[in-house]
């Protein structure tokens, strides 16, 4: 990382913490339709947003002028940090009273960097990176084509983060302009303000607009003559931020309902491990472990389906609707949206039971609401020990055991506890899907067996 640069005062900051920063890879284009899905998501926001970018060169700013100027019709400001060079302070966009210009040093690290921070009451999103070095790329160098650039760094729609590097952002917009930072350290205590009592911005409809614009720039590249490997390589990290869309959401879902920030992660290994216990193939695994970190895109107290038609292939949740829209993610939609079927029938969305819930599924809800059951009593009995809250938590299961759950699951569950117990440390980690296409491997046709077939 660049010296001095805001990824590494970020990174930095993090590093000792619980939770260490997570970076990946992305490609130009990638980054550019994400930035523009996020920046679009502005225009139908329910509140007004500070926007702070940081551009490589004042040209790539150009590029976007005659979007900015849309978008400051909806930003109470915006400001650009870049590189000056022809053309930067001209354009009409740049002259509007909440357009604010910050022409970098050219030593300055920040001024080889690509950042956009939007913050506002009701919609927070972050992207965050620095092209990698020559030395980066390998023997080859840097490519030829603009579109293979690539950057490292990460996106996040967490607020903490996002005024986190807010915060860092201004500190160093002081060192140009000390005016500017007075007004824009107003301007975030009057969005924290504002925060607590806005109505959020529906993140399933801005995760909706990731996609879509990720899918048409992976559409475009089918329209320009890349070298084929190239071509896969920039469709796979196309796919892989569409993925990481749904899991940011996912996440930001069970932060709201269970406070904790850490839970997809703990119900992911927790799924796996079961699985494992039941010895699931490889492919079923990774297919559990995408779900459990997917898990939160269904809340808890979901309605049930009133339409039959709709059940039990479509659920109404909008997360669920738009992870089906990618066909290497279709069996996991299956899977999120049969986690809240009962044994006997009674659950939702289709009211289906026993083996006709798909194993994946019951193997979720279960886990799911067990680290639930975990976490809450954590926080709301603090003298309990470790070894008494899963056990309270195991009885709880125990106890609704062929009503609610699959009674040889509670059996393999309470086998699991007892390892944890014992001392079992579960492999939670913190997803870093840009690195993980494994996941959406498809089934081997000699693996595509039915879910009765894999059931214990």
């Amino acid at each position: 990382m660049l010296e001095g640069s805001i990824l590494q005062q970020l990174a930095n900051a993090h590093k000792s913490g619980q939770r260490p920063l997570r970076f990946g890879v992305y490609y130009k284009n990638t980054l550019v339709a994400l930035c523009h899905a996020l920046e679009d998501s502005i225009l139908t926001s329910n509140t007004a947003a500070l926007m702070i970018t940081a551009f490589q060169r004042g040209k790539w700013y150009l590029q976007e002028a005659e979007r900015y100027g849309e978008i400051a019709q909806k930003s109470r400001q915006i400001v650009i940090m870049a590189a000056p060079d022809s053309g930067f302070e001209e354009h009409p966009t740049s002259k509007l009273s909440n357009v604010a210009l910050v022409g970098l040093e050219t030593v300055d690290p920040v001024a080889q960097e690509w950042h956009l921070m939007i913050l506002s009451p009701s919609y927070t999103a972050m992207v965050l990176c620095q092209e990698l070095s020559p030395a980066d790329y390998g023997p080859e160098g840097p490519p030829e084509e603009d579109r293979e650039r690539k950057f490292y760094g990460f996106w996040t729609f967490e607020p903490g983060l996002v005024l986190e590097t807010v915060e860092l952002a201004i500190a160093h917009i002081d060192r140009y302009n000390p005016e500017l930072q007075k007004t824009l350290t107003a301007q975030v205590q009057e969005i924290t303000a504002e925060a607590a009592n806005a109505e959020q911005d529906n993140l399933g409809e801005i995760v909706s607009r990731v996609v879509e614009y990720l899918h048409n720039s992976q559409e475009d590249l089918t329209a320009h003559e890349i070298a084929a490997s190239h071509h896969e390589e920039l469709d796979l990290n196309l796919v892989s931020n569409e993925l990481q869309a749904f899991v940011r959401m996912a996440q930001l879902m069970e932060l709201a309902n269970t406070g904790n920030p850490m839970a997809t992660a703990e119900v992911a290994a927790l799924a796996e491990v079961m699985g494992q216990l039941l010895d699931l193939p490889a492919w079923q695994l990774k297919r559990l472990r995408l779900a459990g970190l997917l898990h939160g895109l269904v809340p808890l107290g979901v309605k049930a389906v009133t339409d039959l038609e709709e059940a039990p292939c479509c659920h109404l949740e909008p997360g669920v609707q738009a992870l089906r829209g990618m066909p290497r993610l279709q069996a996991v939609a299956s899977i999120i949206t049969h986690q809240t079927e009962w044994w006997n029938g009674s659950g939702t969305p289709a009211g289906v039971g026993y083996d006709a819930i798909p194993l994946e599924s019951r193997i979720l809800g279960l886990t799911a609401h067990f680290e639930y059951r975990v976490n809450q009593l954590a926080k709301g009995s603090e003298n309990l020990s470790r070894e008494e809250i899963f056990s309270q938590a195991l009885a709880e299961c125990q106890a609704q055991a062929n009503e609610r759950w699959d009674p040889k699951l509670v059996e393999t569950l309470t086998l699991l506890v007892m390892g944890l117990q014992q001392g079992l440390n579960l492999p939670i980690t913190p997803p870093k899907v840009t690195s993980g296409m494994w996941l959406l491997n498809p089934p081997l046709p000699a693996e595509s067996k039915s879910y009765q077939e894999t059931s214990t």
